[in-house]
């Protein structure tokens, strides 16, 4: 019976292996999160986290809340989100970070990437930002990671983690997240090798104003009671002619109206802004060949290898190591080795101290 059961979930975490998401912070019901609290009364545990959200799901997919935040941040300092190994980064395109104070309903951006997610050689699996110094508390925060992938269906991405954030009591005024390819929203088409595409979304969205609890309930929106939100477009999406697009590694948050005057001393975020992201892989990446591109048949999604197809041995989360043919790798999943995941085509498995990477040979 054990046999079958980690035959299926086996089964259902390779089939999801195709695109990207987090492992850390914890997102709503992931089977390979880090550091996950238990699951809500009645929920089960989700093994297709990599996919892109459903015409009709709501935004965060889950809308019940974890019982208790799977981390803790202070606002001003660094934090760092990582992503499970290997997938397919489709070409990278627009990412976005946010925080919700009401409960997953709108979004504030605390950090943006826009055109380059994943990185120019599509290898980039962690991001560590500074938080705004003036986000407010609360325990009841709902993170978002979302992404608009450059390549292949027009799809949606999104993954949720419910966070505590100490900071201080005013409120805080930034840009809101963008949603696309999404139901009821614009349709940002492939990038065609063009990193500015649909980036005028991102320019031109609007600055909204987000208000915490104090870190002990309540707040401006009461409970920030969980949300199941089917949205309607942005006003600013129809009413605004696009601009000439252009790049913004990192948003500038705009004073709230009712302030006398804007600030005039840089955020954290901005000075964290200007440091490179962390590179999932120290080994040194290639000049002379392109990153690797979803083929139109993607490959199996672990080897069938003999002795590579099951999990085998024990092993420390979150532990990853390349598997023995060197095609592929696998991680750690509850104190056992996952079954081998293949790297791109024409890429092989390379570990560098205690990282791995799939790379050019």
């Amino acid at each position: 019976m054990l046999a079958k059961i980690l035959s299926v979930a086996a089964l259902a975490v390779a089939s999801v292996s195709a695109h990207m998401d987090i492992i850390s912070p914890c997102p709503r019901y992931s089977s390979r999160g880090q550091n996950c609290p238990a699951l809500p009364a009645g929920q089960s545990m989700d093994y297709s986290m990599s996919s892109p959200l459903g015409a009709n799901e709501p935004l965060c997919k889950h809308t019940v809340p974890f019982p208790t935040p799977c981390a803790t941040w202070t606002a001003g300092q660094p934090v760092t989100v990582t992503f499970a190994p290997g997938g397919a980064p489709h070409g990278g395109g627009h990412c976005e970070f946010s925080l919700s104070y009401d409960g997953g309903n709108t979004f504030v951006v605390v950090y943006q990437i826009l055109g380059t997610c994943f990185g120019a050689s599509q290898g980039v699996r962690q991001y560590t930002f500074g938080l705004p110094a003036g986000l407010p508390s609360s325990d009841k925060v709902v993170f978002a990671w979302t992404w608009v992938n450059a390549i292949g269906n027009r799809e949606f991405y999104m993954n949720c983690a419910d966070v505590a954030i100490k900071g201080g009591s005013a409120p805080y005024t930034g840009k809101q997240m963008t949603i696309a390819n999404h139901n009821g929203y614009p349709t940002i088409p492939e990038f065609s090798g063009n990193s500015n595409t649909g980036a005028q979304y991102y320019n031109n969205a609007t600055t909204i104003t987000v208000s915490g609890n104090g870190g002990s309930g309540g707040g401006q929106y009461g409970d920030n009671t969980p949300v199941a939100h089917t949205p309607a477009p942005p006003a600013s999406y129809t009413s605004r002619a696009p601009a000439t697009p252009t790049i913004a590694k990192t948003k500038t948050a705009t004073p709230p109206a009712y302030t006398s005057k804007p600030t005039a001393q840089p955020t954290p975020a901005e000075a964290y802004s200007k440091a490179p992201p962390v590179v999932y892989s120290t080994a040194p990446q290639p000049t002379t060949k392109p990153g690797p591109v979803e083929p139109t048949a993607l490959p199996p999604p672990y080897s069938t290898s003999p002795g590579e197809g099951a999990a085998s041995g024990s092993c420390s989360d979150p532990a990853l190591r390349c598997s023995p043919s060197g095609g592929g790798y696998q991680y750690c999943l509850r104190g056992s080795w996952s079954p081998s995941y293949s790297c791109a085509p024409g890429t092989v498995c390379k570990a560098s101290g205690s990282s791995i990477s799939c790379d050019w040979p």
